[in-house]
């Protein structure tokens, strides 16, 4: 397969089992990517990343260019080497912290100007520096520069943030070069189902446009400024209808959703990636992912169950130790309650969208939704 191709394999309704080939190697979707930050998933070392399963890890370009500096990520022969993963890898624009750190920010036609959460100094940002820092960082795939709109916005705000995306993914198409990295358009365009779909339309126009003179298309698609303060319900209104307007031919990809019933629920949709601190961040206070839903570990009832975690799941953590003394790690705030507990989590979710992607093949992905839903796990997510 050439690099960035993207075969789809089966579909069960709207749900798609796909392979996407890219210079680290091949992914296959559905699939859940692990969130590392600042070039690490915290409390997973690589070859933990390799053993769960993980097929693509997420590295922050705000955090990154920060601290330690793209340049230096560059020297050390690219993302890939300077953390010792050899798996593909994503990374993000920094358009999620353009989202989150307001107070810290100044949105124009070019670009955006902040202060950098670390020392304070001012960094300006157009959409070709943000290309250019990426393509030093190396991943795989490279995000557009975006502005993704809080929950509520006015809806002349959610029209302005569609627009200013829609600039900036020309220009970042335009300025994107690196051979062996794809980039990835985004749909913004909050809760309104004709904005997002005006948005996916500039998309295809930029892409056709581009193609036209002899440059690039994107390689893939985010779904951008969802999970931002709305309720479930809410996304599901617009999700599936945006997320069918995108080419079949190329990954539709949730951004920062980790829930496992809204996973389970946008594959049925059509979409095909996800991303999300939350597993991790869950874990380190204190919460395990199980089949039968939440549990916190700091509840005095586990105190002498010394049965696993979840007596279904296969991980290191569940098949090593008990109940009982991942609460006592937990209350002792040790370190590797939170690595025990990050392993569970991570493996939780990669193995539910490997059963996703099981069903999907098997074109029972209807039967797989109805039963995840009926489960006890899925009223406590």
């Amino acid at each position: 397969m050439a690099l960035f191709d993207c075969t789809c394999q089966h579909t069960s309704g709207h749900a798609r089992a796909l392979s996407y080939e890219t210079a680290h190697g091949s992914f296959k979707t559905p699939m859940f990517m692990p969130v590392g930050t600042s070039a690490t998933v915290k409390g997973i070392t690589p070859d933990r990343l390799r053993e769960l399963g993980a097929q693509v890890v997420l590295a922050n370009t705000y955090h990154l260019a920060m601290r330690p500096g793209a340049d230096l990520v560059a020297e050390a022969g690219g993302i890939h080497q300077f953390m010792n993963y050899d798996g593909p890898m994503l990374t993000d624009s920094g358009g999620f912290q353009i989202f989150s750190l307001e107070d810290t920010r100044k949105l124009d036609d070019d670009g955006v100007t902040f202060h950098s959460i670390y020392d304070g100094a001012i960094v300006r940002w157009t959409p070709e520096e943000n290309m250019a820092i990426q393509e030093l960082l190396g991943a795989d795939i490279a995000m557009q520069l975006d502005q993704c709109a809080p929950y509520p916005a006015t809806r002349e705000f959610v029209a302005r943030a569609v627009d200013l995306s829609s600039a900036w993914a020309r220009r970042c198409l335009a300025a994107h070069k690196r051979p062996d990295q794809t980039l990835f358009g985004i749909v913004q365009g909050g809760m309104h189902l004709d904005l997002r779909l005006e948005s996916v339309r500039r998309l295809l126009e930029i892409e056709e446009e581009s193609l036209a003179s002899g440059g690039r298309r994107f390689g893939g698609f985010g779904i951008g400024g969802y999970s931002v303060g709305e309720d479930h319900e809410t996304m599901f209104e617009t999700l599936g209808t945006v997320a069918r307007a995108l080419p079949e031919d190329r990954p539709r990809y949730l951004m920062g959703v980790g829930n496992p019933t809204t996973l389970v629920r946008a594959v049925a949709e059509g979409v095909d990636m996800f991303d999300c601190v939350l597993p991790t961040r869950t874990a380190r206070m204190g919460t395990a992912f199980s089949s039968q839903g939440r549990m916190n570990m700091r509840n005095a009832k586990f105190a002498r169950d010394f049965t696993p975690l979840d007596a279904s799941c296969t991980c290191y953590t569940c098949t090593n130790f008990t109940r009982a003394y991942i609460r006592h790690l937990v209350k002792q705030d040790e370190m590797l309650g939170g690595i025990l507990l990050s392993i569970h989590n991570l493996h939780f979710l990669l193995e539910l969208m490997r059963q996703a992607r099981e069903a999907v093949l098997a074109d029972a992905y209807d039967e797989f939704l109805q039963a995840w839903m009926a489960s006890s796990a899925a009223k406590d997510y």
